[in-house]
């Protein structure tokens, strides 16, 4: 069977792994790249840096990579779906709502593939974790928090901290509890004098009842990618910057200093750090993307998926604004 036919439009700082990684990926031919930038990193190769998306299209592709700035990804993905080509856009999946929906909605109409990559379900250690929570490792689970800091990036500008980063632990979140937000509180600050926020801060609860918590900024010295889930046999730590997964498990001996083991409600047992293959998360997505172009069975990000990612978000940004708790 021939490969299929890629194109990329974006060569910036992801748009440059993902020229590597379809350059390695089996059953496709990256066969054009596109954008207005140019190559600032020379992944082209021997290949024509084309000036637009429509160049892109004329080049007579199957599927499409979108890694544009956010505020872009709602003409060129419709400009996609018009043209008939499965589409993977960078998340978040656009930057409004109505932007969103007018892409499902596109890519709905046409039978097409219509993915987001949301990226960190694809991580190893949250995949592990997963695989764990289903097969009841941690009992019932109580609570997820997520902790997202770093340094401002430059290059983001025209969305902020929650839409670029906190759709990350929200998709996550949701992905590895099985389990939709019903409710969130936003709190969010402006320190570096741009008119979107660069910290925000966001709790809430999931329809099964877990109580989950993020933390995210543009504010901090320390780059920091932890996730945190507790539950009635401990509590998994996975760390998606190093790709390891810890597991804290509830001691069975109690304590000696009996005030302290009534007062945690708990007692501190064995610690488990596991052993498993790492394979990378975005190469782990373009074959997920490529199968479900293929009609194979896929864990792809849907669309779908993405834009309800969006709309929890928007609620907690909108939450900040008004200081009242939302129903996404």
């Amino acid at each position: 069977m021939a490969a299929l036919r890629a194109g990329l439009l974006g060569v910036g700082m992801m748009g440059r792994h993902h020229a590597r990684v379809l350059r390695e990926l089996d059953g496709v031919e990256l066969v054009a790249i596109a954008d207005p930038g140019g190559d600032p990193h020379g992944v082209a190769g021997e290949l024509e840096v084309l000036p637009d998306i429509d160049a892109l299209i004329a080049a007579g592709i199957d599927m499409a990579v979108v890694a544009v700035p956010t505020r872009f990804h709602e003409a060129a993905a419709l400009k996609l779906a018009a043209a008939g080509v499965h589409t993977l856009v960078e998340k978040p999946i656009a930057d409004s709502v109505e932007a969103g929906q007018k892409m499902v909605d596109a890519f709905a109409s046409a039978g097409l593939v219509g993915a987001v990559g949301h990226i960190e379900r694809f991580n190893p250690a949250l995949q592990q974790l997963r695989r764990r929570l289903e097969a009841g490792d941690l009992g019932n689970v109580f609570q997820i928090t997520t902790r997202r800091q770093g340094p401002f990036p430059s290059r983001i500008a025209d969305v902020g901290v929650g839409k670029d980063l906190a759709s990350h632990d929200i998709d996550l979140t949701a992905w590895v509890a099985q389990s939709e937000y019903v409710n969130v509180f936003g709190q969010t600050t402006f320190k570096s004098g741009r008119e979107y926020e660069d910290m925000v801060v966001i709790t809430g609860r999931l329809a099964s009842g877990v109580i989950v918590n993020h933390l995210v900024n543009w504010l901090s010295p320390m780059k920091e990618r932890v996730t945190v889930v507790t539950g009635e046999k401990g509590a998994f730590v996975a760390d998606t910057a190093t790709g390891d997964l810890t597991f804290f498990a509830n001691g069975t001996i109690p304590l000696e200093w009996e005030s302290v083991s009534s007062f945690r409600g708990v007692s501190e047992g064995d610690v488990t750090r596991y052993s498993f293959a790492k394979r990378e998360p975005l190469r782990v997505e373009h074959e997920a993307f490529r199968d479900a172009v293929l009609g194979l069975p896929s864990d792809v990000v849907t669309m779908e998926q993405g834009l309800r990612t969006l709309v929890v978000v928007e609620a907690a940004l909108e939450s900040a604004r008004t200081g009242a708790s939302r129903t996404p």
